[in-house]
């Protein structure tokens, strides 16, 4: 079974636990495929959330959207010890950028 236009977000990576490769998706953390291949750890991960997400759609439930489909604002708020909030604006201050400016070029690091 295939997922028709499939667009959640995969990743395979090496399980030093179990000695396989596992197959992972953003959109659906509990789920995972181990195999002995990245190819087949995709394959794997790709055939179980196409089976979940039309076990879903049979019950009634709406599977979770795709992060790459969202739309995100640019906006977040992030809260921080006061003594942290003083000391970057201190540098952002010092660099001559605005604190917005200075923890964005943090984050995207």
């Amino acid at each position: 079974m295939a997922l028709k236009d499939d667009r959640y977000t995969y990743r395979v990576t090496w399980s030093e636990d179990d000695q396989e490769y596992v197959g992972l998706c953003a959109e659906f953390p509990s789920l995972s495929w181990l195999a002995r291949t990245p190819e087949a750890a995709l394959k794997g991960i790709r055939k179980v959330v196409a089976e979940v997400v039309d076990d879903m759609r049979k019950h009634g439930e709406e599977p979770p959207e795709p992060i790459a489909s969202r739309h995100y604002s640019g906006k977040f708020m992030v809260r921080v010890p006061p003594e942290v909030h003083r000391d970057l604006v201190l540098k952002a201050a010092e660099a001559g950028v605005s604190l917005n400016r200075l923890a964005s070029a943090k984050l995207s690091q």
